[in-house]
This record gives structure tokens, C-alpha cells and sequence, in this order.
């Protein structure tokens, strides 16, 4: 491959992960200088060929580099609010939503019966690749840069390991052991191999205590869809609590808590998921400036029967009478026959005014990382006094909960119906609980003890032997 500095060219090459992402980065890059959507900066395309090295060394076209992995994120692979991405994927795989549709592939996700050969999963793990390696070509065209203001540099290294510590976290979640992705070199990456999701988490740690030395305390632009050092230290909470690092954990919740001269706990439900919601640590905007989010688009629906899916029996039977989430962030659809309930924490489907953006960290679940932290520790108040927020907030009293396991399985309904059709909260709680076999075995006729994971790709597989072995049961 030719070095960083050279001439952009697209390189034909088999339709593998490490053989399409540097065609990718091409793209992003041209498309994001050609292309006035996604309210990025409009650059004029120069009428000489466009270099890497000259990308980064203005701040318009660096800057559109970066923004333009965030619309990735948004519109496809692991955090994309459509039916493909983890929100509605692992809503219907779990037991958050019923699947209605015809999207292909979704009986898959539905029924527990996803194989090697799923296009899903290959879609999923090469999205995700890719974007980590736009990441990592900022990171290497910003060191590279020599006319960049300093301040601009650590901004956008910053931003970009954090995104790549954020794929790479939801990629062990997912899939279990995974490479962790850092050059841009093909000849590497195309022989990686897995390492322990400890290790990635090792990783993703460092990469975050990186981001937060370079990212500046405020946002830029103010409407929080670019990190600060405040989202990366939200990550670094969640991170730090399934690595089981309890003083950690609590202590980066309490960074993001105690600002309230950015955060304000937002208390009327209505509001959380509105654009200029004081509780939002990171959102990402619609593709155009009078939309609204890609998840109210996948879950909305007026008539029945659902179009593509519905909030399951059992979830809707977990509200008690007074939660007033119940209320506010579903929504009941009936035939004269039969009532369906559909996620409703975004309300605007039509696209005549962008009211909402898509929430990827909020406050509520710094609170609830810190209780859960807290009762690991011993802190069985303090564990309280967090849930009890949330619980205030949803209309509910005091929890009852006293013993530490007590408050740690009130700690996890609490998740259950807070975070709900959010990222895949559900999955990830039921497996760090150790629960997922026991609840969702009962809930999932299809569910095996090997749906823990996703396969890995067959296909990657065969292009890359170090991926090796497959995961249990594929």
C-alpha cells in the first residue's frame, strides 16, 4: 500500500474487511468535501487531484473527515438507529420486542438463529471495521499534518480514539474476543488476530484516558454531537463497570454527574430525548437539518399490525401502574382487536422540523452505572440514593430494595425499563448479570447457551485464518 502521503486511488481487491476499508476512507473523504448533507462544511473539491496529506491539513477538510465517520455510526453498522443496528436487532434477538416484518434476515435475529454465513453479521463486524479504520486514518493524518493548529489536532485525535475505543467495545460485547484495530497499515490488519475482551477493554481503557487529556471540556460545536472529555469519560464508566473496576467505574459517573454546569438531570420524561436536552452526553444528528432520528422511523407506526416490530407482552407487564415511563415512552396501537405498544422515546417520525436527535449516552445511565458500582462496593446507600433518582424521575417512591443483592436485581429492572430499545442495554445487562440463560431461555423458545455471541463471519474467517477458532456452538 502507498504510504499516508501519497495520491488517493481506489483500490480493487477482494470484498473483504481489510480490502474494502481502504476503498471506504476514499470515499469518506471525497464525499465528504463533494457533499453539502449532514450539515458538515461544504469544501470546494480542489480542481488538482486530492491528497491524504492535504485532507489534514486544513481544519474545513480535517474536520469533515471526522464528521463524516459520525453519519457512518448513524446510518450503518452497530449503533445505527434503523433495523439493522444493535437497537432494534438486539431488541428482537432479546426479549424487549416481538419481530412482525419481512426484513431480511430479522426471523434470524428473531427466532435465535443466527449462522456464520448470516449477511447481518458479516455487515455488522465490516461496518464496524471500517469505521475504526477511518478512526485510525484521522489519527495517522493528524500526526502527519503540519499546518493543523495544535488545538485542532488533540481535538480530532481525541474525538477519533474515542470512537475507536467505542466500536471496539461494542465489538467484544457482541462478539466476543475481536482484533483491536490501531494502524491503518493493510499488511497488519489483514492478518490480526483476537484477543480477550479483557484485553479489549484494556485497551479501549487506555485509548479513552488518551481521548480525555486531548478533548477539550466543551463542546464544539455546543449541541454535544461531538464528543467532549465528558463523553469519554461516560464511555470509560461503562467500560470500567463490565470490566468489574467498581471504584473506577463510579469515579468517571461522578466526573459526568458533578458538572452540572453542563449536565442538568433532566427530569420530565418528554424532554430526555429531545435535540437540547440538558441530560444528553452525545447525540448524533440526522442526515439533514429538518430531520429527526432514524429510531422513530423503525419503531413508530399508527395501525396495525406492526410493520416490522412491537414491545413484547412480558416487557409492557415489567411497568408498574405508577411508572409514568409507561406513559410517556410507549406507545398503545389498536385494531379494535388487538392492542400493540411500540417504543415511543422519540415521537417525530416526519421530517418538517429536526426536534430530536439520537441519544447514544445520557445522564440517567451515568446515574445507574454509579449505583450498580456503588452496590459492588459495599455502598448500599449511595447505591440507593442513585437508583432512587431514576426511580423519582420515572414517578415511582423509594426502591424497597436493602440487601446488596436486593438492590442489584432492582438495579437491573431498572436498566430493563430505563434504557430500554437503547443500544442493546438489555443484552449486554442480562449477559454481565450472568442471566441471559436463565431469562431469556424462558422467554426465546430458539435460545441456546452459545447465543451469548454472535459468529464471527465465515467469511473473514476464511480470508484470515488468525480469526480463528469460530465462537462455541457455530
Amino acid at each position: 500500500m502507498k504510504n499516508f502521503n501519497t495520491n488517493f486511488y481506489i483500490w480493487n481487491t477482494k470484498n473483504s474487511l481489510w480490502g474494502i476499508v481502504f476503498n471506504a476512507l476514499c470515499i469518506l473523504i471525497i464525499t465528504s468535501l463533494m457533499s453539502a448533507c449532514d450539515n458538515f462544511v461544504d469544501v470546494e473539491l480542489p480542481k488538482s487531484q486530492l491528497t491524504v496529506s492535504a485532507v489534514f491539513e486544513e481544519k474545513a477538510t480535517a474536520n469533515a473527515a471526522m464528521t463524516d465517520i459520525y453519519s457512518k455510526i448513524r446510518d450503518t453498522g452497530l449503533l445505527s438507529g434503523s433495523p439493522s443496528g444493535l437497537t432494534h436487532s438486539l431488541g428482537i434477538y432479546t426479549d424487549e420486542l416481538d419481530f412482525y416484518g419481512t426484513m431480511p434476515g430479522g426471523s434470524a435475529w428473531y427466532n435465535n438463529s443466527l449462522i456464520a454465513s448470516n449477511p447481518d453479521v458479516k455487515e455488522l463486524w465490516n461496518n464496524s471495521y471500517n469505521q475504526i479504520y477511518m478512526a485510525n486514518a484521522v489519527i495517522d493524518g493528524v500526526a502527519h499534518s503540519f499546518k493543523l493548529p495544535a488545538v485542532d489536532r488533540e481535538q480530532l485525535t481525541g474525538e477519533a480514539l474515542f470512537v475507536r475505543a467505542l466500536l471496539h467495545f461494542y465489538l467484544a460485547n457482541v462478539y466476543g474476543n475481536v482484533p483491536y484495530i490501531t494502524t491503518t497499515d493493510y499488511a497488519v490488519n489483514r492478518v490480526a488476530v483476537r484477543i480477550p475482551v479483557a484485553t479489549v477493554y484494556a485497551n479501549a481503557k487506555a485509548d479513552l484516558e488518551q481521548a480525555i487529556k486531548l478533548l477539550p471540556a466543551a463542546y464544539v460545536p455546543s449541541d454535544r454531537v461531538r464528543p467532549n472529555k465528558y463523553v469519554a469519560h461516560a464511555l470509560l464508566a461503562r467500560v470500567d463497570l463490565y470490566a468489574g473496576l467498581w471504584s473506577e467505574a463510579s469515579s468517571e459517573a461522578s466526573a459526568v454527574i458533578n458538572n452540572t454546569g453542563i449536565y442538568v438531570y433532566e427530569e420530565d420524561l418528554d424532554k430526555i430525548f429531545e435535540k437540547e436536552a440538558t441530560s444528553t452526553i452525545w447525540q448524533l444528528a440526522p442526515g439533514f437539518s429538518s430531520g429527526n432520528t432514524l429510531e422513530a422511523l423503525t419503531f413508530n407506526f399508527t395501525s396495525g399490525p406492526p410493520p416490522i416490530s412491537a414491545l413484547t407482552d412480558d416487557f409492557m407487564a415489567a411497568f408498574t401502574a405508577d411508572d409514568q415511563r409507561k406513559v410517556h415512552w410507549t406507545q398503545a396501537v389498536s385494531n379494535g382487536t388487538t392492542t400493540w405498544y411500540h417504543p415511543f422515546k422519540y415521537k417525530h417520525s416526519d421530517s418538517g422540523t429536526s426536534s430530536e436527535y439520537s441519544v447514544i449516552f445520557r445522564l440517567a445511565e451515568m446515574y445507574l452505572i454509579r449505583a450498580e458500582a456503588k452496590a459492588h462496593s459495599g455502598d448500599l446507600i449511595g447505591a440507593k440514593e442513585d437508583l432512587n433518582t431514576i426511580r423519582h424521575t420515572a414517578g415511582l417512591a423509594d426502591t424497597s430494595a436493602n440487601t446488596q443483592d436486593e438492590i442489584l436485581d432492582a438495579i437491573l429492572q431498572e436498566r430493563r425499563l430505563e434504557l430500554f430499545t437503547e443500544f442493546g442495554h438489555r443484552f449486554f445487562d442480562l449477559k454481565r448479570f450472568n442471566r441471559t440463560q436463565s431469562v431469556l431461555s424462558a422467554a426465546k423458545p430458539g435460545w441456546d447457551a452459545h447465543d451469548d455471541l454472535f459468529p464471527i463471519p465465515e467469511a473473514e474467517l476464511s480470508l484470515n485464518p488468525k480469526l480463528l477458532p469460530q465462537n462455541p456452538g457455530y
